[in-house]
């Protein structure tokens, strides 16, 4: 065997398949782990990082962030880097589109990636994958190139797009997509996305399970139409307000829109994104019954399953799909508990305060939508969850297993020999206070300001090398670009 370079010694690992956390050492050469037992040895010039009998999860998986949305996508890059390994997130997944914000450009990925993956190099403190958007129909032909050259596996649909914007009120949208003139971003060009996509896979059979397709499933009619009579009616305010322009019949509704075209064209990797509410757990559940060979993924944020429209800190909290009252947060949970939500996102977006809010500070419609929070991901999962009774084990299959299996990351999500070496190391029982203050994130303010989170983040390795320890990034960015699946 080869002789470790590094041994992380006295923790209670956590992995999935359940079970409680295993007292045990991690033995780690040249980035991997090599041996997973209790009291190792140390060989003569090994390093020895002392865990105090703390659990170690596998690094996060985040498979939804959004690098580079309101800032320039270098400068994300390196700062929101350092807020996913202050939260033991070893990996991030962040989406890229063309049209308004991100580069603000349209035209093909052949010249559009190349500067995206230029602007990201050699920036970011823990290893990263982009998740693409094919905008218009001469991206649907690019799919084959970016699998095979690039090693992009995960494409995505925002189905609100149609007929709406990105913040909520109705835009025109060929300007706000940079979509050639003549063309639509319709229920058509979702049903030849598909198509696309499944024509790749069926091209690339070893491969295949791991081409997928994600779905952000919100109705842009019933938004348009919601989001009127909430403003005519002037009865309610703020995240309630904005809450009730996008209700959850529209996100059911839409995963239904969704999942049916999925049946029709015979893609079966599908990934339901961010499901915010009862009603959209519901049509996920019934689409998965109806449609059994659709092999669905239900995806929920860490910001849906700890903060709710009266709890979070003002319109900071304004995402997409919205924060929704505390009862669909329970029943959130009670899918959670049920095995239904295959992983726990942060849908980490940096908005600083400056483009966050509009003139009127208290105006929800004009604030501009999503937040950041990868740094409370674990740590916010792993205290809500012990109070609740969520077995640690599980904690690790949806923060990190489930996603890496799904999404083209075989060394990823697990502590066992032949794994990449990324750990955090979280302390179950020292809570905080979430102050943005203390956040590496440059956002000023979170929507989960004066939230205690339950336990804390102690130390991060990414691939063996310490990235966070004692409250502080450590090194230079050592994050590598994924080309997926990896390994390949």
């Amino acid at each position: 065997m080869t002789q470790p370079d590094l041994i992380v010694r006295d923790v209670r690992v956590v992995r999935p398949g359940g079970g409680e956390p295993v007292p045990a050492d991690i033995a780690v050469a040249d980035g991997v782990i090599t041996e997973v037992g209790p009291r190792l040895a140390v060989p003569e010039g090994t390093e020895v990082h002392e865990g105090r009998g703390l659990l170690a999860f596998p690094g996060v998986v985040d498979a939804h962030q959004h690098w580079g949305i309101y800032n320039p996508l270098s400068d994300d890059t390196t700062t929101e880097s350092r807020a996913c390994a202050q939260g033991g997130v070893t990996t991030s997944l962040t989406y890229m589109r063309t049209g308004q914000y991100y580069l603000n450009r349209g035209g093909p990925y052949s010249e559009v990636f190349p500067e995206v993956l230029a602007a990201a190099e050699g920036r970011s403190y823990v290893d990263y994958a982009f998740h693409l958007a094919p905008m218009q129909v001469s991206h649907i032909d690019e799919i084959p190139a970016l699998v095979r050259d690039h090693g992009v596996t995960s494409f995505k649909i925002f189905m609100f797009y149609g007929s709406h914007g990105l913040h909520g009120r109705s835009t025109d949208q060929s300007d706000f997509l940079m979509i050639p003139e003549g063309e639509r971003y319709d229920i058509a060009h979702f049903e030849f996305v598909m198509r696309g996509i499944q024509a790749v896979r069926e091209a690339n059979p070893e491969i295949a399970d791991q081409i997928s397709l994600s779905l952000h499933c919100e109705t842009a009619e019933i938004m348009t139409a919601y989001t009127r009579l909430v403003e005519e009616e002037g009865a309610l305010s703020g995240l309630e307000a904005y809450s009730a322009s996008r209700p959850p019949h529209s996100e059911g509704l839409a995963v239904t829109i969704a999942s049916y075209l999925a049946h029709e064209t015979g893609l079966p990797t599908i990934n339901l994104l961010h499901l915010s509410s009862a009603k959209a757990m519901e049509a996920a559940m019934l689409m998965a019954g109806t449609f059994p060979h659709v092999d669905f993924r239900r995806e929920v944020t860490i910001g849906h399953l700890l903060a709710d429209v009266t709890t979070a800190d003002g319109i900071g909290g304004k995402v997409n799909p919205p924060l929704r009252p505390r009862a669909d947060v329970e029943k959130l949970w009670e899918h959670v508990f049920a095995g239904d939500v295959s992983w726990v996102v942060s849908d980490h977006a940096c908005c600083r305060e400056e483009k966050k809010f509009g003139p009127d500070r208290d105006d929800v419609f004009a604030a501009k939508s999503g937040f950041g929070g990868t740094e409370y991901l674990l740590p916010g999962l792993v205290g809500e969850g012990r109070k609740r009774g969520l077995p640690m084990s599980t904690v690790a299959e949806l923060v990190s297993t489930n996603p890496a299996r799904r999404l083209g990351l075989p060394t990823k999500g697990d502590l066992a020999p032949g794994f990449d070496a990324d750990i955090a190391l979280v302390d179950p029982d020292r809570s905080f206070v979430v102050d943005p203050a203390d956040s590496e994130s440059t956002q000023e303010y979170t929507p989960f300001r004066g939230l205690e989170i339950g336990s804390t983040v102690e130390t991060t390795f990414l691939r063996g090398q310490r990235i966070f320890d004692e409250g502080k990034v450590r090194g230079e960015p050592r994050g590598s670009y994924l080309h997926r699946p990896t390994g390949r």
